[in-house]
């Protein structure tokens, strides 16, 4: 039975994913973004500040709203495709880790098996041979 109170462990390569996050500002600067951008606090804002824009700022056909729209579009857009990259390093790493760890163990259960029959072998010898030389 596992301790309640024991921390969570986890994969190697989720263990040095975060690692390598957290020490690079850049990383977390645009993690917090994209946590941000992909939350809903980010699309209540965007239609407050629309709805305002619209209605008190800019009168129509809003072409200030139109380029801050397209550009802030094109950052996100960005952040999409880095999170997606990250995402695929990620799963690669875990995959190559995952390759080396079920190598090793198919290693091991290949010499136990082994021995296991080496053993068999040298016990099926003794009990049949020495069982057939007694008087």
């Amino acid at each position: 039975m596992t301790d309640p109170h024991a921390p969570a462990r986890s994969h190697p390569t989720v263990a040095a994913y975060h690692a390598t996050r957290a020490a690079d500002i850049q990383l977390r600067i645009a993690d917090a973004i994209t946590s941000f951008a992909g939350s809903m606090k980010f699309v209540y804002l965007h239609v407050v500040v629309f709805a305002v824009w619209m209605v008190v700022v800019e009168s129509t056909p809003w072409p200030t709203l139109t380029l801050i729209v397209s550009l802030e579009a094109i950052f996100l857009s960005t952040f999409v495709m880095i999170g997606q990259n990250r995402q695929a390093a990620f799963q690669q790493a875990k995959a190559d880790h995952d390759f080396v760890e079920q190598e090793l163990e198919l290693k091991t259960n290949t010499e136990l098996t082994r021995s296991i029959h080496v053993l068999t072998v040298e016990l099926h010898r003794r009990v049949v041979e020495e069982g057939d030389q007694r008087p």
